[in-house]
């Protein structure tokens, strides 16, 4: 996915955070992010990058055409569902509007594969919608993803990348580790050690 993305944008996205191969709506919350020194990168920025993203995570097909009304409420659902993360993650309650904008897209659509009638196949689950309502698909997805993950055995997993600025969710999958990223493992360790190396010398 990342390769397919225009230059700069490429260099700067961080690879899947952990967790996010089990759960889509990781993976879609994390698709805005903050890096060091004011970069950062957002994969839903053009109804392009967002229907790339789609695809990429087997949402929609490569013939829906995605407009920017659909990008932006992929942002917006995405804002939703990274506040309820936050909320889990800080203990806090969950803003209403985002329990709401959740439950919403959760209601939208009908998600489980339908039975259908195939004269080659006979009778087999697929799922049947209009082209013009992939996107109401695909959020309905997500969204019930979300609600698996913050109800689920894994919600006490669920963390804030803690190399700042970085503001990426992950699940913790060992110890106390708190980073999303390799590059930003590496530098909260480069912080702790300059933090050292000053307080020894002053």
């Amino acid at each position: 996915m990342d390769e397919a993305l225009p230059d700069p944008v490429a260099k700067t996205v961080l690879p899947p955070a952990p967790g996010a191969e089990r759960y889509r709506s990781l993976d879609f919350a994390d698709t805005a992010a903050t890096l060091p020194a004011g970069q950062g990168y957002d994969l839903l920025a053009a109804p392009e990058c967002a229907v790339r993203w789609l695809i990429a995570h087997h949402l929609t097909t490569p013939d829906v055409q995605l407009y920017e009304v659909c990008a932006q409420r992929m942002r917006t659902l995405r804002g939703h569902v990274r506040a309820l993360f936050a909320a889990r993650v800080d203990g806090t309650t969950p803003p209403e509007e985002s329990l709401r904008a959740v439950n919403e897209a959760l209601v939208s659509v009908p998600i489980a594969p339908l039975l259908a009638w195939d004269g080659a196949q006979g009778l087999r689950r697929m799922q049947a919608h209009p082209t013009d309502q992939a996107v109401n698909h695909a959020l309905a997805t997500l969204a019930a993803d979300a609600a698996d993950l913050l109800t689920g055995p894994d919600a006490d997993l669920l963390a804030a990348c803690g190399s700042a600025p970085c503001d990426r969710f992950l699940l913790r999958t060992h110890g106390r580790r708190h980073w999303c990223s390799t590059r930003c493992g590496d530098r909260a360790r480069a912080a702790r050690a300059y933090a050292r190396r000053s307080g020894a010398a002053s």
